[in-house]
């Protein structure tokens, strides 16, 4: 078998409502956007935790970016699981 002759994949299919490539694409833009936050969350944790330590900043900041921080992180967490035991 020549190169010019190697079967080719198939284009994806349409974009259409109950088709195996929306319901791929919902997931990946929510993999995204919860990534997303994790990592905003993640450095105002840092930054605002950094600030209090110095004295410039207030604890009860560092405390609510923690927890929302915590919040991103477990919500990202149950979507990998859950979409793990759905492949199965």
């Amino acid at each position: 078998m020549t190169r010019s002759e190697t079967p080719r994949p198939h284009e994806p299919g349409p974009l259409e409502p109950g088709t195996r490539q929306r319901d791929q694409l919902s997931v990946r833009i929510a993999d995204t956007a919860w990534t997303a936050l994790c990592v905003v969350a993640g450095l105002w944790a840092i930054l605002t935790c950094v600030d209090a330590v110095r004295g410039t900043g207030s604890w009860a900041y560092c405390a609510v970016s923690l927890v929302l921080l915590a919040i991103g992180l477990t919500m990202r967490i149950l979507g990998i699981r859950r979409r793990a035991r759905t492949r199965l």
